[in-house]
């Protein structure tokens, strides 16, 4: 597939989610690299936007440049933002309540501690619901027993291959002072995700060294 024509299925992409306003959004790809530049209206658009590019057939990496510009109403101090971040965390029954944030100039920063990478994601993915906010950054401490790295490793691997989302001939895994390293290459982004949401799941997990490779 060229550039121009990733482009511009990129773009289309874009056009077609009703969650995007790709108004102001410029699509670039070279050789399967695609960047995305300019302004949207919230996070939670910038966020919405990577995915939606992530769905194209041959593209291989995402750089989602795009600045997040809050208007009018939806400004908020940082310490309004903060309140309205915290009540949004407390309401939801996956986060911790060990979880806190910190806010400067509309950026927040999660903090705290937690058992699991999904509880992480999950306030990550609360915050950056919040109207008023320009970037999430995820500084959870994982706090988790730490088993047998052979355990770790054969525990993924099975997960692995009773995932219908992915074929899991390509993968390998491997494990080191509670990081699991995953190896090889998958033929989409989904699968991609899915290889790394089931190296997550593993109990005694506090990192992921993502090494694959989308191909098509």
């Amino acid at each position: 597939m060229s550039n121009d024509d990733l482009e511009r299925w990129v773009t289309d992409e874009l056009f077609w989610d009703p969650k995007v306003d790709n108004a102001a959004i410029a699509v670039s790809a070279e050789g399967g690299d695609v960047t995305l530049r300019g302004t949207v209206g919230s996070f939670r658009e910038k966020r919405e936007s990577q995915n939606a590019t992530e769905r194209v057939y041959g593209v291989k990496s995402v750089a989602n440049e795009l600045n997040v510009r809050i208007m009018g109403e939806d400004a908020r101090n940082d310490a309004e933002l903060r309140g309205a971040v915290l009540q949004a965390l407390m309401l939801d029954s996956l986060v911790p309540t060990s979880v806190d944030a910190r806010v400067a100039d509309g950026f927040v920063t999660l903090t705290g501690t937690a058992e699991w990478k999904y509880q992480c994601d999950e306030a990550e993915f609360v915050t950056g619901n919040v109207l008023g906010v320009l970037g999430v950054t995820d500084a959870i401490d994982l706090k988790t027993p730490e088993p047998k790295p052979d355990d770790v490793k054969e525990s993924i691997k099975k997960a692995l291959e009773r995932n219908a989302k992915l074929d899991a001939g390509g993968l390998t895994v491997d494990t080191y002072n509670g990081t699991v390293a995953v190896t090889g290459t998958v033929n989409s982004w989904s699968e991609h995700d899915a290889a790394i949401a089931a190296a997550w799941s593993a109990a005694g997990v506090t990192d992921v060294d993502d090494r694959i490779v989308v191909d098509y």
